[in-house]
């Protein structure tokens, strides 16, 4: 312990109350004493408490100095102090300390704090998803400050990072583009375009606001310990009931599996039926309900070699241990379920009646122009071809459109409960829709490594002489998009877009609550010194 003690992040805001807030941060050595020092002049101090991740690791695939060849722990300690006694509105200066076992400290910076805010509250909400390291994330979030100033809170409807058990992903992957480093700006990711290098640190937004999240397929980890690597060990995941069978005695979690890293470092609100998994929360005049709507992203590719969406690779027909079984949806959400009945109470709650804004937040797409949405959100129906002896020669997967959980049940429910928007993200694009009866629809997740539109010539990768409708173009539930409003981007030919999918121009929207307008905003990083483009308003009912 010769060299200076370092803080693995700035300190962030989680859980608000009436009069609370809870801040948290992260070290990499245990240390005597962690606190906050608050109020004016700092004089107020609480402690933290302290805990150890228990599945963070890196592997040959981390980008840090001297990578392990296979998947080793890394030790981090996460620090969580409450500080109470807090007026809503007023904004109080803090900053964390830590000690370490040698008795030496390290500071953060001072930032601010405030508790809950009250009903009537004029806020500024940044809508956000699928960061996952991406090329343009902090340019994106650097841009939200330059553009918009401080936001309020931050909603994110999944996808923090990729592999969840990494942890490089979240605090300082060598790249520069890391979770945490994005949201605190701390982020140092350049960009490069004919010559001109640019390098972007993201902002300082999550130090001030609370982050509100939901979970998205790159928030689970799969059977542990199988593979040789943190990337095999994520697409291993099987469903619960396949892990019973296979692994009977054993941990079903750790056979199938898990939540566990995204659970540990957040503090999220809990319902008692779903954890921090689903939830609901209000926020100033929001009440924001939180679903765990997302399955396993599988290959659509029909080539021998994959598991994919909609068939097993031929080198494992023989073995079902190795089998992916499809799309896997990790939540029940079907009508009847712990889930959607406990939707359906929260849709019947005086809190949630009484909300001037009523906003549902999940991850997997009911309306979008991107590829993620096929085939229909349900569980994979699977069929076993055999030869005349008995012999496995396929296994493929169908999936009836008129079961799409989320049109059949969770939209419905929605619709008549008077939600005005429905946040989600998964397709790495923006484009958005309006329900006849007038619910809005929207995807803002452009920040790189997006797979285009299914729009005009470009289709989506399906199979076909299946049984099942696969749709290659268009929404596949039916929907038109929404032309932007204000300056919608042009094709070659002209014609106006009513999306954005760019690796090149990176899209964030902001929701006002003093006005119920939601803004989306484009920059292209192509062009540094150019200004950001509003170009989509549309105002909530």
């Amino acid at each position: 312990m010769t060299s200076a003690p370092q803080l693995l992040t700035d300190p962030f805001l989680q859980l608000p109350t009436a009069n609370s807030v809870r801040v948290v941060w992260f070290t990499e050595f245990a240390g005597q004493q962690h606190q906050v020092n608050y109020g004016d002049n700092l004089q107020q101090r609480v402690v933290a408490t302290t805990t150890k991740l228990s599945r963070t690791r890196e592997d040959q695939n981390s980008y840090i100095p001297n990578p392990p060849q296979k998947p080793v722990n890394r030790d981090i300690w996460r620090h969580e102090a409450e500080v109470t006694g807090l007026t809503p509105g007023v904004r109080v200066n803090y900053r964390v300390t830590s000690i370490r076992e040698d008795g030496q400290s390290i500071s953060s910076d001072v930032f601010t704090l405030t508790s809950k805010p009250q009903p009537n509250t004029p806020l500024k909400i940044l809508l956000t998803s699928d960061h996952q390291l991406k090329p343009m994330t902090a340019a994106n979030l650097q841009k939200v400050v330059e553009t918009v100033g401080r936001v309020d809170a931050v909603l994110f409807a999944g996808d923090l990072v990729n592999v969840p058990d990494r942890a490089s992903e979240w605090f300082d992957d060598l790249r520069g583009k890391a979770f945490f480093p994005g949201l605190q700006g701390r982020a140092s990711y350049e960009m490069e375009y004919k010559g001109v290098k640019t390098t972007y640190t993201g902002a300082n937004i999550i130090q001030h606001a609370p982050m509100y999240t939901c979970i998205g397929n790159h928030e689970v980890m799969g059977r542990l310990a199988r593979t040789d690597s943190l990337d095999g060990e994520f697409n291993d995941t099987i469903p619960r009931d396949v892990a019973q069978r296979l692994y009977s005695g054993k941990s079903l979690i750790d056979h199938s599996f898990n939540t566990y890293t995204y659970e540990e470092i957040l503090t999220l609100p809990q319902s008692q039926e779903g954890g921090k998994k689903y939830y609901a929360v209000t926020f100033g005049d929001v009440r924001l309900v939180v679903l765990y709507i997302t399955n396993m992203w599988r290959t659509p590719k029909l080539d021998a070699v994959y598991n994919g969406r909609y068939k097993e690779a031929e080198s494992n027909l023989n073995q079902p241990e190795n089998w992916g079984y499809g799309q896997i949806i990790y939540e029940p959400i079907a009508q009847g379920s712990q889930q959607y009945n406990w939707l359906e109470t929260e849709l019947n709650s005086l809190e949630f009646q009484q909300a001037k804004y009523k906003i549902v937040m999940f991850h997997h797409p009911p309306h979008t122009l991107g590829d993620n949405i096929v085939p229909a959100y349900t569980d994979p129906v699977q069929i076993i071809e055999r030869d005349a002896e008995g012999k496995i020669k396929a296994v493929r997967y169908e999936y009836p459109k008129q079961s799409d959980y989320i049109i059949r049940d969770v939209i419905p429910l929605l619709e008549s409960a008077q939600v005005q928007l429905v946040f989600y993200g998964h397709s790495h694009l923006w484009n958005r829709f309006i329900s006849p009866s007038g619910m809005h629809f929207l995807e803002t997740s452009n920040v790189g490594n997006s797979y285009g539109a299914a729009w005009g010539d470009k289709k989506r990768e399906v199979p076909f002489g299946y049984q099942e409708e696969y749709t290659a173009i268009d929404d596949p539930n039916g929907l038109e998009p929404v032309l932007p409003t204000i300056i919608p981007l042009v094709d070659q030919n002209g014609q106006s877009l009513p999306y954005v999918a760019s690796n090149d121009i990176t899209v964030f929207s902001i929701f006002e609550t003093a006005t119920g307008t939601i803004s989306s905003y484009r920059f292209d990083t192509r062009k540094p010194d150019s200004e950001v483009v509003k170009f989509d308003e549309f105002k909530l009912k």
